[in-house]
């Protein structure tokens, strides 16, 4: 499987979705879509929109999605099987204030 997944450094939303790949051992190339504004760039031109995560599963874009979305798409097109573990984070939340507070003074935006 060809995985690319759009994401913030830091961010309850990305960091749902990067357990939810790890929980199932699969392989992704996490893009920094903060950082970096060609890969924001990139992921609203294959998604048609701004926001993130997206994640795409051999060319499949999931756009604004959720580590728990992802999951679903994954066991709905039997893609991994059930796995019962904690990942440790939730999986379908977005940034505390913690995590805003952090990004404001530690990246760049571009959007």
């Amino acid at each position: 499987m060809n995985i690319k997944a759009y994401l913030k450094p830091s961010c309850g939303w990305s960091n749902g979705v990067r357990a939810v790949l790890r929980k199932h051992g699969l392989a992704f190339e996490d893009i920094d879509i903060i950082n970096n504004r060609a890969n924001y760039a990139e992921m609203v031109q294959k998604s048609g929109q701004p926001r993130s995560p997206c994640v795409e599963v051999d060319g499949v874009m999931l756009a604004d999605i959720s580590g728990e979305e992802v999951e679903n798409y994954l066991l709905a097109n039997e893609l991994v099987k059930p796995v019962e573990q904690d990942v440790g984070v939730v999986t379908n939340a977005g940034c505390s204030d913690e995590e805003h507070a952090k990004m404001a003074t530690k990246t760049v935006r571009f959007f």
